[in-house]
């Protein structure tokens, strides 16, 4: 069990960015306007709890908060509250280990991308070719930036890349405890 004192965190106690619910245009939309509308002075605590959802959007949140570390040099903090599962977990990807928090009892959860497609071939076969062409090279960009996704979130953890390629396509859980031990979290409040 985690000896964190509360005292320690003072500021995880007061997120500036509340996020709750699926990671969608929604959330994004919600994000930006919390963000427009926090302090423009000091360290930044975003919290989010959600089952997961769309991760462009996620990486689109995660891009906002690299921007705004990268070009004003302001300290952005991640506070994982209940679940942070799929989604999530890629816009957590987005902070340092040492800048990321989760709260007790809270779960990770990784995976691997997922896909639902259908293809009805229909026409010339030159056409065809393009269309199989087209969704493959879909298919493997999506692989690689979820391999990007992959080696960000255990960036500066004892995770290696190759133990979550490993366990993405099972969903790997992981108690906010063991997110701590193995250096995914600075820390469990």
């Amino acid at each position: 069990m985690s000896d964190t004192n509360v005292n320690d965190y003072p500021l995880l106690a007061r997120p500036h960015i509340h996020l709750t619910g699926p990671v969608d245009h929604a959330m994004y939309a919600n994000f930006r306007e919390q963000l427009l509308n926090a302090p423009a002075e000091g360290p930044l605590v975003v919290s989010i709890s959600t089952l997961g959802g769309d991760p462009e959007v996620a990486r689109a949140m995660g891009d906002d908060i690299r921007l705004l570390r990268d070009y004003t040099g302001r300290e952005a903090l991640f506070l994982g509250k209940v679940a942070v599962y799929s989604a999530g977990s890629t816009f957590m990807s987005a902070f340092q280990v040492n800048k990321r928090f989760l709260t007790k009892g809270t779960r990770l959860m990784l995976h691997e991308r997922q896909m639902t497609s259908t293809i009805e071939l229909s026409g010339p076969l030159k056409m065809l070719v393009a269309t199989l062409k087209a969704k493959l090279h879909e298919i493997e960009t999506s692989v690689e930036i979820e391999e990007e996704g992959f080696r960000a979130i255990v960036a500066g953890s004892q995770v290696p890349f190759e133990e979550l390629v490993e366990k993405a396509p099972a969903n790997w859980y992981i108690g906010a405890e063991e997110a701590k031990e193995r250096g995914l979290v600075l820390d469990v409040i």
